[in-house]
């Protein structure tokens, strides 16, 4: 999915200016908190059914899982403005979901880690 079309399917689920806050409250390197990104962008209170779309859009190879490379863009995925995370962290975030211990996120790993 080009970053046009991710765009699109993110602002189609999501509030584009609650994304923006989202990602001006996580924008020094180190501060990303995946549960409290969720509930600003409004993720944590959309159906199962949003909450899969969205990992559709971060999952970019479309293999059906978040591997760790993606889960460094995973702000992109939101914004195309959006900034890496530092490798810190993306491990942190790969720690918290990634409860099957496969080095990547599911689908169920990622709405449950949602959900938290």
């Amino acid at each position: 999915m080009n970053p046009r079309d991710a765009k699109m399917a993110m602002s189609s689920i999501l509030n584009t200016d609650d994304i923006k806050k989202a990602l001006d409250a996580f924008a020094v390197a180190d501060s990303f908190d995946h549960k409290k990104f969720f509930e600003m962008v409004g993720l944590k209170s959309k159906s199962a059914d949003d909450v899969k779309k969205v990992f559709t859009v971060l999952d970019a190879d479309n293999s059906g899982f978040i591997e760790e490379e993606e889960l460094k863009f995973v702000l992109k995925g939101f914004a195309k403005d959006g900034r890496d995370l530092t490798d810190k962290e993306t491990k942190a975030f790969l720690k918290a979901a990634d409860k099957d211990g496969d080095g990547k996120i599911g689908v169920d790993e990622f709405a449950a880690l949602v959900k938290e």
